[in-house]
C-alpha cells in the first residue's frame, strides 16, 4: 500500500512542500491544479522535481463541472479535458480526479452521466490516462458514493473508476460497508480525512475543518477496513483542507499526516484478519502502567527554591545520583528528579526554557518495543553518552521538546532507582501529605499544535481522547482535551493556548514554549493532605469566597462540609458517579504550579467547571509584571 498527501493539505510554495513531503516518508503526491497555476515552472519541470524527490504524481485534480452538461457546455468540458490530458502527460501523471457536478446546468441521470464518462474514458485511453470519478458530499445530482459507482458500472470503461473520499461518504452518514461490495479493481484511488463532528453547511464544514485520520471524530477506520476488505491495494492519500494546518510548519504536518496513515494501517490489520496492508511490522499501542517519574531541569537556586515547594507538598529528598547532578524527590508512588548538570539535554532545555519539566518516564510492559513502535510512528529516538552508574534507559522525544523515557520490569530499568542512586536522608523530614502517584500532567502548547500532540499521544500508547471543553480564561479561551487509558494510570491534558494574555499563553509565551505546566498529585484523603502541608508550611492558592457561596447554591453542601472545603481553599465538583477534589499551589515561575487531587466513587473528569476561578485566583497571585523572573 503507498500513501500520498495532496499538496493542498499543508502551507507553503510547491518547492516547500515537496521537500517536506518527501521528507515525511511519503511515496507519492495529489497534485491541486491551483498549486501547480502558481508555480512558476511548466509541467515537465514540476514532474521533474516530484520525480527528484523520491516521489510520484499518484493524481492530479480536480476536474470539475463534467457529467451530464447541455450542449454547448458539453462540448467545451470535453475540450478542456483534452487539454488536462495533454498537461498532465507532459507531467508524468496518469490519473485524473473528476468530482460530480455542482453547477446549477447540470442534467441528471445516471445514464446521461455514464455515457458521458464512457466517452471520456475513451479520450482518455489515447492519452495513456485514467479517470477517476468521485461524489462530492453537496454534488447537484449525484452526492453518494453508490450512485458514483453505478455511474462507472454503467460507464463500462476500463479506463474509468471511482475515488472514494472519507469525509464525502462520513460527512453525510452514509454506511461505509457498502463499500465491500465494489469491486476492489474498479476503485482506482482512495482520498482520507477526518473531521470533528459539527452541524454546518457541508462545503464550510469540508473545506475548513478537515484533519488527519485519527484527529477527529468520523469513523474512517471502518471505512479503510471496508475499503480493504475488497482487495483494493494501491494509495492511501490524504486530502485536508484546514486553515490551520495551511498556516502551519509543512514540516509538522507532513510528518502527522505520514504517521496516520501508518498508525490507520496499522490498526486495519489488526481489525481486519483477513487483510494485510504493506506497513511496517510494529508492536501493538503500549500500554501504560503509570508515571515513573517527572525530571526538572533547573541550576542551583531554582533547584533550591523547587526543593523547598516540594519539601511542603510532603516529599522527602531520598536520593543523588551516583554520578550526576540530579536529586531525588519522592512520596507514595511519585518520583521527583532535579537536574542542575552544567552539560547534557536537561542542561539544553534548561537555557532554552528556564527552570522547567525536561523529562517524563513512563512505566510501561517492554520499554525496547515502546520505542520501536514509536520510531515507526515517526517519533525521534533519543539517545546520550551514559557515564558510570547510569542504565541505557529507552527514550524518545516528545512533541513538545521534552523527552520520555521508559521504563519496564522485563530488565536492570526495574532497578534504576537502587543502582543509579545513593540513598540520602535530610536532617528535616516533612509530614507525608498521602501523595500516591501522579494523576494527570497538564501540558500546554498553542492551540494550532493540539492536533498533533493528540495523534503523537493516542497512536504510540493505548489511550482514547476525551471530548475538547473550553476553559474560561479572563482573558479569553484555552482549549482542553484529555488523552487517558481506561485504568487512569496515565492522564494527559492537552490545552491549547489562543493567546498569550491568558495564563496558558503566558507560561507558553514566557518560558518559551516549555509544555508542562501543571502536576497533580493524587491523594486518597484530601483534608489530610491539606493539614499535612500546612503544617510542612504550605501555603494555597487562595480561591474567592464568593465561589464557595455559588457553591452552595450549585450544589446544596452541608454547611460544615462547606466550611471545610473554604477554610482549606479546596474546590469541589461532582458527577453522576461521584466527587473531586482540588487543592492548588500558587503561581512558580512562569505559571507553573502544583495540584493536589481526590476522586471520590466514579469520577472520571477533570473539573473545568472549577477552571475559571483557579485561574481567576492564579492572576491575582502572579508576580507584578517587570519583576524578575524565577
Amino acid at each position: 500500500m503507498k500513501t500520498a498527501i495532496a499538496t493542498v493539505s499543508i502551507s507553503g510554495d510547491f518547492t516547500e512542500k515537496l521537500a517536506a513531503i518527501a521528507a515525511a516518508g511519503f511515496d507519492g503526491i495529489e497534485i491541486f491544479e491551483n498549486d501547480f497555476l502558481a508555480f512558476d515552472g511548466g509541467p515537465r519541470e514540476v514532474g521533474q522535481m516530484v520525480r527528484d524527490h523520491g516521489l510520484e504524481i499518484s493524481l492530479f485534480q480536480p476536474f470539475r463541472d463534467f457529467e451530464g452538461m447541455p450542449e454547448p457546455q458539453r462540448a467545451r468540458v470535453f475540450d478542456r479535458a483534452e487539454r488536462k490530458f495533454e498537461l498532465m502527460g507532459e507531467l508524468g501523471a496518469d490519473l485524473v480526479l473528476v468530482c460530480s457536478n455542482v453547477s446549477p446546468l447540470a442534467l441528471g441521470g445516471i445514464d446521461r452521466a455514464a455515457a458521458d464518462f464512457h466517452e471520456l474514458g475513451e479520450r482518455a485511453a489515447r492519452h495513456g490516462i485514467r479517470v477517476g470519478y468521485e461524489a462530492l458530499a453537496w454534488g447537484r445530482h449525484v452526492s453518494d458514493h453508490r450512485d458514483a459507482w453505478e455511474i462507472v458500472r454503467r460507464a463500462d470503461h476500463p479506463n474509468v473508476g471511482l475515488i472514494l473520499d472519507s469525509f464525502h461518504t462520513l460527512a453525510r452518514k452514509i454506511d461505509p460497508e457498502t463499500i465491500r461490495s465494489i469491486p476492489g479493481d474498479r476503485i482506482f484511488f482512495v482520498q482520507l480525512a477526518d473531521a470533528p463532528k459539527i452541524e454546518m453547511d457541508l462545503l464550510y464544514w469540508s473545506r475548513h475543518f478537515r484533519n488527519m485520520p485519527g484527529e477527529g471524530d468520523l469513523d474512517v477506520l471502518g471505512f479503510v477496513r471496508a475499503i480493504a476488505a475488497t482487495g483494493y491495494d494501491d494509495v492511501l492519500s490524504l486530502e485536508v483542507f484546514n486553515d490551520q494546518f495551511r498556516g502551519g510548519s509543512p514540516k509538522s504536518i507532513s510528518i502527522d499526516g505520514h504517521r496516520s496513515l501508518i498508525y490507520l494501517m496499522d490498526q486495519v490489520n489488526r481489525s481486519e484478519p483477513d487483510v494485510r496492508m504493506s506497513v511496517p511490522q510494529m508492536p501493538d499501542r503500549i500500554k501504560v502502567d503509570g508515571v515513573e517519574f517527572v525530571e526538572f531541569a533547573a541550576d542551583e537556586e531554582e533547584a533550591a527554591e523547587l526543593g523547598a515547594i516540594l519539601h511542603t507538598l510532603g516529599f522527602k529528598r531520598s536520593g543523588k545520583h551516583v554520578s550526576k547532578d540530579v536529586d531525588l524527590w519522592s512520596q507514595g508512588g511519585v518520583k521527583i528528579l532535579i537536574n542542575t548538570e552544567r552539560e547534557g539535554f536537561a542542561h539544553s532545555s534548561y537555557v532554552v526554557h528556564g527552570a522547567n519539566v525536561c523529562d517524563i518516564g513512563l512505566r510501561v510492559n517492554d520499554a525496547a518495543a515502546t520505542v520501536q513502535r514509536a520510531r515507526v510512528l515517526g517519533a525521534d529516538p533519543f539517545e546520550q553518552p551514559i557515564g558510570p552508574g547510569q542504565l541505557k534507559i529507552p527514550a524518545i522525544r516528545g512533541v513538545g521538546g521534552g523527552l520520555i523515557h521508559f521504563i519496564d520490569g522485563e530488565s536492570d530499568l526495574a532497578r534504576v532507582w537502587d543502582i543509579e542512586f545513593e540513598q540520602v536522608s535530610d536532617a528535616k523530614i516533612p509530614v507525608d501529605a498521602g501523595l500516591t502517584r501522579i494523576d494527570h500532567i497538564a501540558q500546554t502548547m498553542n492551540y494550532e499544535e493540539m492536533l498533533t500532540w493528540l495523534l503523537f499521544y493516542t497512536s504510540i500508547f493505548e489511550t482514547e481522547k476525551t471530548p475538547m471543553v473550553d476553559v474560561v480564561d479572563p482573558a479569553g479561551l484555552v482549549r482542553s482535551q484529555v488523552i487517558e487509558n481506561a485504568s487512569g494510570s496515565l492522564r494527559i491534558t492537552l490545552n491549547g493556548a489562543e493567546n498569550r494574555r491568558t495564563l496558558a499563553g503566558h507560561f507558553l509565551a514566557e518560558s518559551f514554549g516549555s509544555s508542562v505546566q501543571h502536576l497533580a498529585f493524587a491523594t486518597d484523603d484530601i483534608f489530610a493532605a491539606a493539614d499535612a502541608l500546612e503544617a510542612n508550611g504550605f501555603v494555597s492558592l487562595v480561591i474567592s469566597p464568593n465561589y464557595y457561596d455559588d457553591l452552595d447554591a450549585r450544589f446544596g453542601l452541608d454547611s460544615d462540609f462547606l466550611d471545610r472545603l473554604r477554610e482549606r481553599n479546596i474546590l469541589y465538583d461532582r458527577d453522576d458517579h461521584g466527587e473531586y477534589f482540588q487543592l492548588y499551589s500558587p503561581s512558580y515561575g512562569e505559571g507553573f504550579f502544583f495540584e493536589l487531587v481526590e476522586r471520590r466513587g466514579g469520577y472520571r473528569g477533570y473539573g473545568a467547571a472549577n477552571a475559571q476561578f483557579r485561574i481567576a485566583a492564579q492572576k491575582r497571585h502572579m508576580r507584578p509584571a517587570g519583576m524578575p523572573r524565577h
